[in-house]
């Protein structure tokens, strides 16, 4: 592991709401392994987020009574510095030469955003998946500083079997021929082992009884079938085809390493 620290990194943030005068009314959300900053519209950018349902005017996040804050994880590629991002001391960027990275990293980094905003008090700190351990870490590490903690299929500490799972997707990645040991080009990359570890992503996601009972043995009608040997034949196959590649193009290899092995080296107990 190459430990080391980062001079002054960017942490990329959106805010919904107003900040009332006591300054106790935030509520700071992170995001899950691959989600940007943008949990939900707004006027400074309309387009539908990834939290659309959960945040806004009336919703259980209600942007009428609390200043809500989201922050783009530390590691990751949508403007918080990450391995893709340009070392100052280098001029290259940083790919395998970022250090390490954990979600105590990614809390500290949040409490940044919270205090360069003059916060004094959080309502509450709000994470789900990986975001739901970032919370959990913030809890800790600033015990005092937040009201409440929703985390949402959480944990706190990395299981084996998470982490058997996690190591795969990771070894999947690398394996494939153009990772060439992180320093693909960032016009093209790694697209089979992104595509193969989102769909074991996805497989553990989900329930082998919620797929039974969204799927069963249906089979893909005629029409939508490639004719290829070994193609797509089950419609539980075109979801995990639609949902790999809907992914593809849209995270960076290296930083899906980084966070992955964050997830796994979480341990409350350390």
């Amino acid at each position: 592991m190459r430990h080391g620290h980062l001079e002054s990194p960017t942490i990329a943030y959106e805010t919904w709401g107003e900040l009332n005068f006591q300054k106790d009314n935030g509520i700071l959300i992170f995001t899950g392994l691959s989600p940007s900053a943008h949990a939900a519209s707004s006027e400074a950018d309309p387009s539908s987020g990834w939290w659309e349902q959960m945040v806004g005017e009336s919703k259980p996040i209600d942007t009428t009574k609390y200043f809500v804050i989201c922050i783009n994880s530390l590691g990751s590629c949508f403007g918080s510095t990450g391995p893709t991002s340009i070392n100052p001391e280098t001029g290259e960027r940083y790919r395998l030469s970022f250090p390490v990275l954990t979600i105590e990293d990614i809390a500290r980094s949040g409490h940044e955003v919270v205090r360069s905003l003059g916060l004094n008090r959080l309502h509450a700190v709000v994470g789900a998946s990986m975001g739901g351990m970032t919370s959990i870490a913030y809890a800790i590490l600033f015990p005092d500083f937040a009201e409440s903690l929703v985390s949402i299929s959480g944990s706190a500490r990395a299981a084996p079997f998470a982490i058997s799972l996690r190591s795969l997707q990771r070894e999947i990645i690398q394996s494939d021929p153009i990772w060439n040991e992180g320093n693909y080009d960032v016009t093209e990359e790694p697209v089979l082992g992104m595509r193969l570890a989102r769909k074991l992503g996805m497989l553990t996601y989900r329930s082998a009884a919620e797929l039974e009972q969204r799927f069963g043995r249906e089979l893909i009608p005629e029409e939508r079938q490639t004719g290829e040997s070994f193609g797509l034949d089950f419609e539980v196959e075109s979801y995990l085809e639609a949902h790999a590649n809907k992914f593809i193009g849209t995270f960076d290899a290296n930083c899906y390493l980084y966070l992955s092995r964050a997830m796994d080296l979480f341990d409350v107990d350390r």
